[in-house]
């Protein structure tokens, strides 16, 4: 059975994960005070209801605890962002999944006990900077403060040559996960697989290795 969502908060960052859920075929129910808002997702999503998320009874009634994960993607409005966490944590919800505004927001929730804190603005400005940096960084994936994954495309230097050819692990402490291929991919490349044109390589490796391997595209 496919898990069941709820997304609170119909801002530009919820109606995004709520819709796309719900283009993805999961039963998605959307949340916010605004009547406006709700109209505006209300053909995009399973159901969409006007509720003030911070009332326990209004979350009692719509059977919050019914859904496997709740979003919590409350925009500007820190105090009701943390007001409504703490009022699904003690409801006990399952999967509490909360966007946060600033690092000192994010601590506060995951004292309250959210189980996954998000910071949309942040990674987003952190993905841009490094396509500023290398225009071949495709995407950047923050995994903890010391290690990322990016998909970063190959250089014409490196086509014709093999894994083991480049050596990435050696020269700059890095893996390769996996080699993008057109639509096709390659979760588990050898030593001897040749890289083509217009390649993507997934590399996984420390953030001083990933700057490592980066620069040397500036060269």
């Amino acid at each position: 059975m496919k898990k069941q969502f709820a997304v609170i908060g119909m801002g530009r960052f919820g109606s995004s994960v709520a819709t796309s859920l719900y283009r993805l075929g999961y039963e998605v129910l959307a949340i916010d005070k605004a009547e406006d808002r709700i109209e505006d997702v209300l053909n995009q999503v399973t159901h969409a209801v006007q509720a003030d998320s911070t009332d326990e009874e209004a979350l009692r009634a719509i059977g919050i605890r019914n859904f496997d994960v709740v979003v919590v993607a409350i925009g500007q409005d820190i105090q009701a962002s943390i007001l409504t966490s703490l009022v699904l944590k003690e409801m006990g919800v399952g999967m509490l999944v909360v966007k946060a505004q600033t690092e000192l927001h994010g601590k506060v929730l995951t004292k309250i006990g959210a189980d996954k804190v998000i910071f949309p603005e942040r990674d987003m400005g952190m993905r841009v900077a490094h396509h500023l940096i290398s225009p071949n960084i495709l995407d950047y994936i923050e995994l903890s403060e010391d290690y990322s994954i990016v998909e970063i495309h190959v250089t014409p230097r490196m086509v014709g040559k093999s894994l083991r050819d480049l050596d990435i692990r050696a020269k700059y402490g890095c893996n390769v996960m996996a080699i993008k291929t057109q639509d096709q991919m390659n979760i588990a490349p050898r030593a001897e697989d040749v890289i083509q044109k217009d390649d993507v390589l997934v590399v996984v490796g420390s953030n001083e290795d990933l700057r490592k391997f980066e620069r040397s595209f500036e060269e």
